[in-house]
């Protein structure tokens, strides 16, 4: 029985990793179509939060089974219920990006992009805070979840440029009014994604320690 279990446990792992990767697509896809004014990335990125929408409710699927058909003790109820949070999480992930591509169908691009170099570097920040929130689920690496925590610090910092950034600018050209207030919300947007993989790196902690931390108690 316990063999059954430790097999649809590493189901769950890969269907995890599925699932992480989609958000780290649909993120690119995202920033791409503010780049590039792509429609076919608007696409992308739409399909691809549909896809995170159906793995979030076969994995949800998942845990329901292995609580209800097994007999987990305290550390599976752990990870499976740490499970169930992150796939939240992701889900949210996804609905972000879409949220930045659908704010690209309409921008009105200014001819320096202001704050759109800051913008890029959010993306990548928040990407590589998403896939490696999951590795460390999958491998149980506290240090990995930890170093997830203090990247948000990284995010936040530059939120802080692009809003800095925007403020100069409308003092300069307040004609561009519209197109600051949408690169905002694009910052905003990213800097939320990067709060969404914290979330999952202190529910990976709990699940391997049974202990919730918060960003306040690492920093």
């Amino acid at each position: 029985m316990r063999i059954r279990f430790d097999e649809q446990l590493e189901q769950l792992n890969m269907m995890l990793i599925d699932m992480g990767a989609l958000c780290e697509e649909a993120i690119t896809y995202a920033v791409r179509a503010f780049e590039e004014n792509s429609e076919e990335m608007r696409r992308m990125t739409y399909e691809t939060d549909s896809e995170i929408d159906e793995r979030e409710s076969e994995i949800e699927n998942v845990c329901l089974k292995l609580l209800l058909q097994q007999q987990p003790v305290a550390k599976d109820l752990r990870l499976i219920s740490s499970a169930l949070k992150m796939i939240s999480d992701m889900e949210r992930i996804g609905d972000q990006a879409y949220d930045i591509a659908e704010i690209t169908e309409t921008i009105s691009y200014d001819e320096n992009k202001t704050g759109a170099g800051h913008i890029s570097s959010m993306a990548k920040t928040a990407m590589s805070m998403v896939t490696e929130s999951i590795d460390s689920f999958v491998k149980k690496d506290i240090e990995l979840a930890n170093d997830v925590i203090m990247k948000d610090d990284i995010v936040d910092d530059l939120f802080e440029k692009v809003r800095t950034d925007l403020i100069e600018a409308v003092a300069r050209d307040k004609s561009w009014g519209e197109y600051f207030v949408d690169i905002l919300m694009i910052a905003k947007y990213l800097e939320r994604i990067s709060d969404h993989a914290v979330n999952i790196a202190e529910w990976v902690i709990f699940s391997v320690t049974g202990k919730h931390v918060n960003q306040e108690e690492l920093g």
